[in-house]
C-alpha cells in the first residue's frame, strides 16, 4: 500500500509538472516594481525642469550611458515611475545634458522604491568644488535676506489689511496702532502713510462729535487732527519722490488732506489741498472741487465756496449738488429794494438754482429751491426735461 500510494504522488506529481511546463509565462512571471521621489538641490530647494534617469550600467560618467526609465520632476521637485521592471538601478538626475546627483536604486518584485535625492547632505556638499561652494554660500545669504524681506511685506501687507478693516469698522484706535508699526517698519512707503492718515483722521472726528454732543471742549481734537495732517502730507511727499508717483494716491491723500485742515478752520490750505487733488486726477476734478466747495461752504465762507463750485461745474457741467452750493454761496448776495421790499437775488444765483431743478426736478434740493425762488419773485420753470432727453 505504501508503494502504491508512492507511485499515485509521483504520478500526480508528474501531471503538476507537465502542466507548469505547459505555462511557462505563469512559471517565470514577477510583479514590476514602483519608484518616486523628491529631488532638492545644495540649497534646499526642489529642482524643477529636469529628470530621473534609470539605468543598469553603473558607470555614471559614462559617455553613452543605456537608460531603461525616464521621469520628470514636476514644479515640486518630485517624480514617480511605475512599471519598473525588477534590477539593480542606478538612478541619475539629469537637468539638460549634465548628471547633477546619482544614487543606487534597486528595485526589487513588487516593491514601491523611495529614492530621495539630498544634495543638502556632507557627502554630496564635500564633493563641491571650492567655487561652487563659494557660490552656494552667497546665493544663502541674499536668499536668507529675501527672506526676512518678503516676511517683513508680508506682515506689514497685513497691518494694512487689518488697519483697513478695522476703519471701515469705525475701529479706529486699532487701526491706529497697527498703521504706527506699519510706519515705524517701513517709513518710506506711501500707502501706509496715507492709511494711517485715514485711521488718524477717523479717530480725529469721533473725538470732534463727542465734544459737540458733550457741548464741551476737547484740546486733543485738534492735535488728533493736527497728527493725521502731518501722515497725509509724509503720504504726499513719499508719492512724489517715486519715480512714477501714483496719481490715485496723490489725490485720495490730498483730498483727505483738504477735509482735515476745513475741520480745524483752515481754508486757505483746505482749498490748495483740493486743487491739488484735482491737478493729480482730472478725470475726478469735479468731486474734489464740489468737497472743497462744501468745506468752504460749511466754514461760511460763501465767496470762495461760489468760486469753487463754478470749478466744478467747468470739470462736469452735470454735478448737480454744485449748483446747489453755487445758489446758497450767492442768495446772500441779494438786495431788497426799502420802498417796494422786493428782493433782487444775483443772476447768476438763480441761473444756479434753475439749473439744479433742470437737472434734478425731484432732487433733495428741488421743493427748498422752488420756495426760494418764489420767495423772491422769480419764476420758478415746471416743463423741466430728464437729462438726456430732447
Amino acid at each position: 500500500m505504501k508503494i502504491l500510494g508512492m507511485r499515485v504522488t509521483g504520478v500526480a506529481a508528474c501531471f503538476l509538472g507537465l502542466a507548469m511546463l505547459g505555462q511557462p509565462g505563469r512559471l517565470m512571471a514577477q510583479a514590476n516594481g514602483t519608484i518616486h521621489g523628491h529631488v532638492q538641490n545644495p540649497a534646499g530647494q526642489p529642482v524643477i525642469n529636469a529628470e530621473v534617469r534609470l539605468t543598469t550600467d553603473h558607470n555614471p560618467n559614462a559617455t553613452s550611458p543605456k537608460f531603461d526609465y525616464t521621469f520628470p520632476l514636476d514644479a515640486s521637485g518630485n517624480y514617480k515611475g511605475t512599471d519598473v521592471k525588477p534590477g539593480n538601478y542606478i538612478a541619475i538626475v539629469y537637468q539638460g545634458a549634465a548628471h547633477i546627483d546619482f544614487l543606487p536604486a534597486p528595485i526589487a518584485a513588487g516593491e514601491d522604491k523611495t529614492v530621495d535625492f539630498d544634495m543638502t547632505r556632507k557627502e554630496y556638499l564635500d564633493k563641491m568644488s571650492p567655487a561652487d561652494r563659494a557660490a552656494l554660500e552667497e546665493y544663502k545669504k541674499k536668499n536668507a535676506e529675501t527672506n526676512v524681506a518678503n516676511a517683513k511685506i508680508q506682515n506689514l501687507n497685513a497691518l494694512l489689511t487689518s488697519a483697513r478693516a478695522a476703519t471701515k469698522a469705525l475701529d479706529f484706535d486699532t487701526a491706529v496702532k497697527n498703521m504706527q508699526d506699519a510706519t515705524a517698519a517701513k517709513p518710506d512707503e506711501a500707502i501706509l502713510w496715507d492709511t494711517l492718515g485715514d485711521a488718524q483722521l477717523g479717530q480725529a472726528n469721533v473725538a470732534a462729535k463727542a465734544a459737540k454732543d458733550a457741548k464741551t471742549t476737547d484740546p486733543s481734537v485738534s492735535d488728533k487732527y493736527g497728527a493725521a495732517i502731518t501722515s497725509y502730507q509724509k503720504a504726499i511727499t513719499l508719492n512724489a519722490a517715486l519715480a512714477k508717483p501714483s496719481p490715485d494716491l496723490a489725490a485720495a491723500a490730498d483730498n483727505q488732506l483738504g477735509q482735515a485742515f476745513g475741520k480745524i478752520g483752515k481754508m486757505t490750505d483746505a482749498a490748495a489741498a483740493y486743487d491739488a487733488a484735482a491737478k493729480a486726477d482730472p478725470p475726478k476734478a469735479a468731486t474734489y472741487y464740489y468737497n472743497e466747495a462744501a468745506t468752504l461752504f460749511n466754514a461760511n465762507d460763501m465767496p470762495n465756496a461760489a468760486i469753487a463750485a463754478d470749478k466744478a461745474i467747468a470739470a462736469d457741467p452735470t454735478k448737480v449738488d454744485a449748483y446747489y452750493i453755487k445758489g446758497q454761496s450767492l442768495i446772500g448776495n441779494a438786495t431788497v429794494d426799502p420802498k417796494t421790499n422786493v428782493i433782487t437775488a444775483p443772476p447768476d444765483c438763480i441761473a444756479a438754482y434753475q439749473k439744479y431743478l433742470e437737472l434734478a426736478p425731484t432732487g433733495q434740493h428741488a421743493e427748498e429751491i422752488k420756495q426760494i425762488l418764489e420767495g423772491i419773485g422769480a419764476k420758478v420753470q415746471t416743463n423741466y426735461k430728464a437729462p438726456g432727453k430732447k
